[in-house]
């Protein structure tokens, strides 16, 4: 009786798992990719529909500026508001410095680690998010729906303050190596917790304003990493693993201090709530906002192998 002998296996090189090659992501991996920016610039769209756009709106958030003055706020004395005060950056007339400082670390670490497509991806965010915020602080308008007072109807949508550290931490996320990226992410987060709340805090600013300048730099960054090249988009051959916990307390530790004020609990707990969801949002553009790639390489077997060492022995 004869056996059948199974055909062998065939041993010609796949070009899809050759070495170096990049494994795309699947086709729904993908799609939910994609809708990231047009969700993040939705989210600005309904902030600022809803909180300045509607008399609900516009009387919740008035009522959060209804306090004595910002001297109440713990952060007062380094708001940079008081008389001859040092100013934390980017508060007060340390904003433009720090946009400046930022961009020289982000232009210096593009030369020492020659990342050319991440440093200028990097300053396009700081650029583009920044000059975007003006562009739409001038266009969209501030209706006076519920008769406020005259220092309550200034338009202030969206924060520039709060677009400083947000659009800065984030390109310097996309610049930093892989072993600095994590540090890096986890210092924007808090940078932008203190900085939101205490805007907040010191009345310049309402939740909605920094919300919105969260959600633009956030939109900014992912159109970012979706159009950089595979080979120089962020790298992350694992999916993202939990939020430790300390992360998460890091920046509610600052937003609850920069937001606090003395003359009301329910104020201080908003604006750290605020200040929180933006550091929140920050993290999680950060960590699904762009392509997985991987690079693979498969064992050598066969022919592979005997290609690899010359031919046939």
């Amino acid at each position: 009786m004869t056996q059948q002998v199974p055909p062998p296996l065939s041993t010609r090189p796949n070009p899809s798992r050759a070495p170096g090659a990049v494994i795309e992501p699947g086709p729904s991996r993908r799609a939910r990719l994609q809708v990231t920016a047009p969700l993040c610039l939705l989210g600005f769209l309904a902030v600022y529909l809803v909180a300045v756009c509607t008399p609900f709106g516009q009387r919740a958030e008035n009522a959060l500026l209804s306090g004595d003055d910002a001297k109440q706020a713990w952060i007062y004395d380094w708001s940079g508001t008081a008389y001859q005060s040092s100013a934390m950056p980017p508060l007060n007339h340390t904003a433009l410095p720090t946009v400046l400082a930022g961009l020289a670390v982000i232009a210096a670490v593009t030369l020492v680690r020659r990342c050319w497509w991440q440093g200028c991806a990097a300053t396009a965010i700081v650029v583009v998010a920044l000059g975007g915020k003006e562009l739409i602080w001038m266009i969209l308008p501030r209706p006076d729906l519920v008769d406020a007072p005259v220092w309550l109807i200034e338009r202030s949508f969206p924060s520039g303050h709060a677009a400083v550290p947000a659009v800065l931490a984030l390109g310097a996320a996309l610049v930093a190596s892989p072993r600095i990226r994590p540090y890096a992410i986890v210092a924007g987060m808090v940078w932008l917790a203190v900085t939101a709340a205490a805007v907040q805090a010191t009345y310049h600013h309402r939740p909605s304003d920094v919300l919105g300048s969260a959600l633009l730099a956030c939109a900014c960054y992912s159109l970012a990493t979706r159009l950089l090249p595979p080979a120089d988009a962020p790298d992350l051959t694992r999916p993202p693993r939990p939020l430790p916990a300390v992360v998460l307390t890091l920046p509610a530790a600052g937003a609850l201090v920069a937001g606090a004020r003395t003359d009301s609990v329910t104020q201080s707990l908003v604006f750290a709530a605020a200040a929180f969801l933006c550091a929140a949002l920050f993290w999680f553009t950060t960590a699904q906002g762009h392509r997985v790639h991987s690079t693979p390489h498969t064992p050598r077997t066969g022919l592979t192998t005997r290609l690899a060492s010359g031919g046939n022995r």
